[in-house]
């Protein structure tokens, strides 16, 4: 079944972007939020968001106000998921706010509707049992901003069905989004726990003398992470032998294994002297006041919609190659 119509439940910055795209795609769109001002604060934000796809070419030959059209707001969850075939929890990361949103929401919903959380760490197991609906819940974890990365985590609970994550798979292609299946719950979904791994191993690096912080993120803006914008860890290492994947494990395989041995050492972050050298050379790169005022945010945020940009034209140029 074709889904049409959704809901948004929290309008602050991940809800807008979710409404942003949903919008894009065609969707009648229901932005909830408990606070009129809070409402009209997320249009605004939605708008700002959609126009920066509009200036990017991002927005697949629409107006602006043909995409802004189909938003509405409103402070009654009862109005805004009555005629919702979807609906995206953005609430704040607290567990009883979670229980409590998708209790009102199980009451609320068509027997039909997908349940789907934003969050980026809490197992959806956690919030839905025992739900009427429990089948139709699981997470939907995007990046942020999810209007230029395009990565999704869907996260099941054990009872959640298999039609539903096929059907949330399919929406989130719909949306122009790249949806990664976890086949069960783990802690820290898939992308903090790669994340995570490679954030220990720098600070790692750092606290025990080897590099610099400066020299670390170069490693990644300049090395590591020009090939990861495009393909992934293990295609990297069957790129990197003639033999492919088996072969690299052959050559590599045992040396790899001896080395990760030595990272099995977890550092101390919160507090620490490290987070405090960490924090002193950062704030040489970039003032304060630039990531308060959101100038280094809207930087980042541009280079991210060059990168889509380039990106959306390299697929099509692939696809076009390919016909």
């Amino acid at each position: 079944m074709d889904i049409s119509t959704a809901c948004i439940v929290g309008s602050g910055l991940i809800g807008s972007c979710w409404a942003a795209l949903f919008a894009r795609a065609g969707l009648n769109v229901q932005l909830y939020d408990i606070d009129e001002g809070q409402v009209f604060k997320g249009l605004d934000a939605i708008r700002d968001i959609i126009s920066q796809l509009s200036e990017n070419g991002l927005l697949n030959d629409q107006t602006v106000d043909s995409v802004m059209c189909r938003i509405h707001g409103t402070t009654s969850l009862e109005e805004a998921v009555q005629d919702a075939e979807y609906i995206q929890e953005c609430v704040p990361e607290k567990l009883e706010l979670k229980q409590q949103i998708f209790k009102s929401l199980d009451s609320l919903a068509n027997e039909s509707c997908i349940l789907a959380s934003s969050t980026s760490c809490i197992a959806p197991s956690s919030f839905t049992e025992g739900l009427a609906h429990a089948m139709n819940c699981l997470v939907a974890h995007p990046v942020n901003p999810p209007h230029y990365i395009p990565v999704v985590e869907i996260v099941s609970a054990p009872w959640t069905s298999e039609m539903t994550v096929q059907r949330t798979c399919e929406f989130q292609k719909k949306l122009g989004q790249a949806p990664v299946v976890l086949r069960k719950e783990v802690n820290g979904f898939v992308i903090n726990r790669l994340q995570y791994a490679l954030l220990m191993e720098a600070w790692r690096l750092v606290e025990d003398g080897v590099a610099t912080p400066e020299d670390i993120d170069t490693a990644i803006s300049q090395g590591l992470g020009l090939r990861w914008s495009f393909m992934g860890v293990f295609e990297t290492i069957d790129l990197n032998a003639p033999g492919g994947v088996s072969d690299y494990c052959d050559r590599y395989g045992e040396s790899i294994t001896a080395l990760c041995k030595e990272q099995e050492d977890t550092r101390k972050i919160k507090g620490s002297e490290t987070a405090a050298q960490i924090n002193e050379a950062m704030r040489k790169r970039i003032p304060l006041e630039d990531i308060q005022a959101g100038t280094r945010r809207a930087w980042r945020d541009r280079r991210l919609a060059a990168l889509a940009v380039h990106k959306h034209t390299q697929a099509k140029l692939s696809k076009d190659e390919k016909a």
